[in-house]
């Protein structure tokens, strides 16, 4: 495992999508991360776990993703006893993370303003659809609300009656990659100052983020953006194009990449003067467009990759996933790697995309059972004895 984080414990209270990818990718960069479930389980278990398709022995494909590298300790927070047990851990541990509806973190005890009278450098982050504060903060939030919410649907597609969610979560997503910012950015202060904090990550804060100079220029214009596709409001011919045997895109943002690509496709009316700039080009966009369509159709996506990579004009397949999975430069980086069930068997996932030249090697631990390191953890970590943890798994305070 990359030991970058090493020496760094996370309390993982995380369920779903957004807080368990960003503790993934914690554990991943080598944070201990200890997963704090109920003695059932973590609900996120239970996602395709019995679909014959989409689960390993019992473990669903979001499950055995997105804990790799964790380790489980069931404990129930709802009793006194589970509580303190929990503090106990608190007190040995740098972050505790949960994405809990609002207002939960509260009614159990477990939110920044308990914890730091168990421990004052304790850092404390939540995501939650709309952030801790504010008239909207109680709505619940999934990843297709923070999508709508934050403006993105609406640019999404070709069509502006029928708003197109993002194919990933990026609702989702966004707010775990954002919560390991926020998370980091603590840490590195907490190494200047010695004070931990709360980091309150809004899923909608991180659409919104995330519109970045759109929304400057809506701030400009006084204009809501429409969805235009796979094409550009600036740049031309910058597009998705059927080949024979399935799609291509171009990127060509600059005019030395039109003079390039005119070499390419040999069209005599790409050679008027009045398409060797932007503005040219952009005034005929639906012409170049159908043209360069009807001209990629002729011959299969292989046949103009070659053309356009030799020509350094930026281009791509639109690839599915398999080919996607299983691309040569993908594999080169790591970016599908073996995963595996606690009982031995393995599939493949995506990698870790965050690579460190001190840490050339990355290992990927199984998704725990249920408790898999309760008694590990309360014995070696706390120093409970045999016989406290025995009483404690009899009263049901943990598995």
């Amino acid at each position: 495992m990359s030991n970058a984080l090493s020496g760094i414990t996370i309390l993982d209270l995380t369920h779903m999508l957004s807080g368990p990818y960003g503790t993934m990718l914690l554990a991943d960069l080598g944070a201990t991360m200890i997963k704090v479930e109920p003695p059932a389980g973590e609900g996120t278990r239970k996602l395709l776990a019995s679909d014959p398709k989409n689960s390993l022995d019992g473990f669903g494909a979001y499950f055995i993703t997105l804990n790799r590298n964790k380790q489980s300790v069931a404990i129930d927070l709802k009793t006194s006893e589970g509580k303190a047990v929990f503090y106990d851990l608190v007190k040995k541990a740098d972050v505790v993370v949960s994405n809990f509806g609002p207002g939960v973190p509260e009614r159990l005890g477990i939110d920044y303003n308990s914890l730091i009278a168990h421990n004052p450098a304790i850092i404390t982050c939540t995501i939650t659809g709309f952030g801790s504060e504010g008239p909207g903060a109680n709505r619940p939030a999934f990843d297709q609300v923070a999508q709508a919410y934050g403006g993105g649907m609406s640019i999404t597609g070709t069509d502006p009656t029928q708003p197109i969610r993002a194919g990933i979560p990026i609702g989702d997503l966004g707010g775990g990659m954002f919560s390991v910012m926020g998370i980091l950015t603590a840490i590195i202060e907490k190494q200047r100052t010695g004070k931990g904090q709360h980091v309150d990550i809004s899923m909608v804060d991180c659409q919104i983020s995330m519109l970045n100079y759109m929304a400057t220029m809506h701030f400009l214009s006084g204009e809501d953006p429409f969805p235009i596709g796979n094409g550009h409001f600036v740049h031309v011919p910058y597009n998705s194009y059927p080949t024979k045997d399935g799609f291509i895109i171009l990127a060509v943002i600059t005019d030395n990449f039109w003079h390039n690509l005119k070499g390419v496709v040999n069209i005599e009316r790409f050679n008027d003067a009045k398409y060797d700039g932007q503005p040219g080009r952009f005034a005929d966009k639906a012409f170049i467009d159908a043209t360069l369509g009807e001209l990629f159709q002729t011959q299969s996506t292989a046949y103009w990759l070659e053309r356009l990579e030799a020509a350094r004009i930026p281009c791509a397949p639109v690839n599915n996933f398999s080919r996607a999975l299983n691309d040569p430069q993908v594999r080169h980086r790591n970016m599908v790697v073996d995963i595996y069930h606690p009982d031995g068997k393995k599939t493949q996932a995506p990698g870790n995309p965050i690579k460190l030249s001190a840490h050339s090697e990355d290992t990927f631990t199984p998704a725990p059972h249920i408790g898999q390191q309760t008694d590990a953890i309360l014995s070696e970590l706390l120093g409970y004895s045999d016989n406290i943890i025995a009483e404690l798994r009899a009263k049901g305070t943990v598995a």
